[in-house]
Protein backbone atom coordinates (compact mmCIF):
# COMPACT_ATOMS: atom_id res chain seq x y z
CA UNK A 1 0.00 0.00 0.00
CA UNK A 2 1.31 3.26 -0.78
CA UNK A 3 2.27 5.73 2.14
CA UNK A 4 0.09 8.41 2.44
CA UNK A 5 2.54 10.68 4.28
CA UNK A 6 2.76 13.98 1.94
CA UNK A 7 6.51 14.81 1.06
CA UNK A 8 8.13 17.45 2.74
CA UNK A 9 7.06 20.61 -0.14
CA UNK A 10 3.63 18.73 -1.15
CA UNK A 11 0.58 20.78 -0.71
CA UNK A 12 -1.73 17.86 0.21
CA UNK A 13 -1.64 14.36 1.58
CA UNK A 14 -3.26 12.10 -0.35
CA UNK A 15 -7.06 11.55 0.08
CA UNK A 16 -8.20 8.27 1.97
CA UNK A 17 -11.20 5.48 -0.23
CA UNK A 18 -13.61 6.91 2.82
CA UNK A 19 -12.58 10.59 2.32
CA UNK A 20 -12.63 10.45 -1.08
CA UNK A 21 -16.32 9.42 -0.98
CA UNK A 22 -17.48 11.71 1.03
CA UNK A 23 -16.43 14.33 -0.72
CA UNK A 24 -17.14 13.45 -3.95
CA UNK A 25 -21.48 12.93 -2.87
CA UNK A 26 -20.88 16.45 -1.28
CA UNK A 27 -19.05 17.72 -4.89
CA UNK A 28 -22.03 15.64 -6.75
CA UNK A 29 -24.84 17.31 -4.77
CA UNK A 30 -23.34 20.95 -5.86
CA UNK A 31 -22.76 19.60 -9.30
CA UNK A 32 -26.65 20.50 -10.38
CA UNK A 33 -27.76 24.20 -10.37
CA UNK A 34 -31.09 23.90 -8.64
CA UNK A 35 -29.12 22.36 -5.57
CA UNK A 36 -26.40 24.99 -5.36
CA UNK A 37 -28.88 27.92 -5.49
CA UNK A 38 -30.83 26.23 -2.68
CA UNK A 39 -27.90 25.61 -0.88
CA UNK A 40 -26.83 29.38 -1.37
CA UNK A 41 -30.23 30.60 -0.38
CA UNK A 42 -30.21 27.85 2.85
CA UNK A 43 -26.68 29.58 3.43
CA UNK A 44 -27.93 33.51 2.70
CA UNK A 45 -31.01 32.92 5.19
CA UNK A 46 -29.15 32.84 8.37
CA UNK A 47 -28.19 29.25 7.93
CA UNK A 48 -31.51 28.54 8.74
CA UNK A 49 -34.90 28.56 5.84
CA UNK A 50 -38.21 27.26 5.53
CA UNK A 51 -38.99 25.22 2.47
CA UNK A 52 -41.57 27.03 1.45
CA UNK A 53 -39.49 30.24 1.31
CA UNK A 54 -36.93 28.22 -0.87
CA UNK A 55 -39.96 26.63 -3.01
CA UNK A 56 -40.85 30.85 -4.18
CA UNK A 57 -37.43 31.23 -5.53
CA UNK A 58 -37.99 28.57 -8.23
CA UNK A 59 -39.81 28.11 -11.30
CA UNK A 60 -39.75 23.94 -10.78
CA UNK A 61 -42.14 22.09 -8.52
CA UNK A 62 -42.75 21.86 -4.88
CA UNK A 63 -41.87 18.06 -5.67
CA UNK A 64 -38.63 19.03 -7.27
CA UNK A 65 -37.53 21.33 -4.70
CA UNK A 66 -38.29 18.48 -2.16
CA UNK A 67 -36.17 16.37 -4.23
CA UNK A 68 -33.15 18.47 -4.56
CA UNK A 69 -33.29 19.27 -0.92
CA UNK A 70 -33.49 15.32 -0.04
CA UNK A 71 -30.67 14.95 -1.87
CA UNK A 72 -28.98 17.81 -0.21
CA UNK A 73 -29.44 15.85 3.05
CA UNK A 74 -28.40 13.04 1.94
CA UNK A 75 -24.86 14.06 1.44
CA UNK A 76 -24.46 16.04 4.30
CA UNK A 77 -24.64 19.00 3.21
CA UNK A 78 -28.31 20.55 5.52
CA UNK A 79 -30.00 18.82 8.06
CA UNK A 80 -34.22 18.77 8.43
CA UNK A 81 -36.51 19.88 11.20
CA UNK A 82 -39.84 19.73 11.68
CA UNK A 83 -41.73 22.72 13.18
CA UNK A 84 -45.36 21.96 13.27
CA UNK A 85 -46.25 21.50 9.90
CA UNK A 86 -43.07 23.38 8.27
CA UNK A 87 -39.84 21.95 7.09
CA UNK A 88 -36.71 23.80 8.17
CA UNK A 89 -33.53 23.29 6.33
CA UNK A 90 -30.17 24.26 8.19
CA UNK A 91 -26.60 24.18 6.16
CA UNK A 92 -24.44 22.30 8.16
CA UNK A 93 -21.32 24.22 8.64
CA UNK A 94 -18.88 21.84 8.96
CA UNK A 95 -19.57 19.88 5.67
CA UNK A 96 -19.41 22.78 3.83
CA UNK A 97 -15.95 23.72 5.72
CA UNK A 98 -14.48 20.40 4.55
CA UNK A 99 -15.62 21.35 1.43
CA UNK A 100 -13.97 24.79 0.92
CA UNK A 101 -10.81 23.30 3.15
CA UNK A 102 -10.39 20.99 -0.04
CA UNK A 103 -10.73 23.68 -2.95
CA UNK A 104 -8.57 25.92 -1.15
CA UNK A 105 -4.93 25.26 -1.93
CA UNK A 106 -2.58 25.62 1.56
CA UNK A 107 -0.37 29.12 1.64
CA UNK A 108 2.72 26.75 0.45
CA UNK A 109 1.21 25.66 -2.37
CA UNK A 110 -0.11 28.87 -4.07
CA UNK A 111 1.98 30.62 -6.47
CA UNK A 112 3.36 33.87 -6.23
CA UNK A 113 2.51 36.38 -9.03
CA UNK A 114 6.21 35.76 -10.45
CA UNK A 115 6.20 32.09 -9.78
CA UNK A 116 3.41 31.74 -11.93
CA UNK A 117 5.36 33.69 -14.49
CA UNK A 118 7.81 31.79 -14.85
CA UNK A 119 6.64 28.63 -14.97
CA UNK A 120 7.75 26.75 -18.09
CA UNK A 121 5.03 25.90 -20.48
CA UNK A 122 4.19 21.98 -21.15
CA UNK A 123 6.42 20.25 -23.74
CA UNK A 124 5.28 21.15 -27.44
CA UNK A 125 3.26 23.79 -25.53
CA UNK A 126 3.96 27.45 -26.83
CA UNK A 127 4.00 29.85 -24.07
CA UNK A 128 1.91 32.66 -23.71
CA UNK A 129 2.29 36.14 -23.43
Amino acid sequence: MPDSTPAPDACWAPLSAEDAAGLATGFKALGDPVRLRLLSLICSSGYDARVGDLAAAFTVSGPTISHHLKLLREAGLVEAERHGTSIRYTARSEALDMLADRLAAPPSCQLTEFSARERRPAPGRPRRR
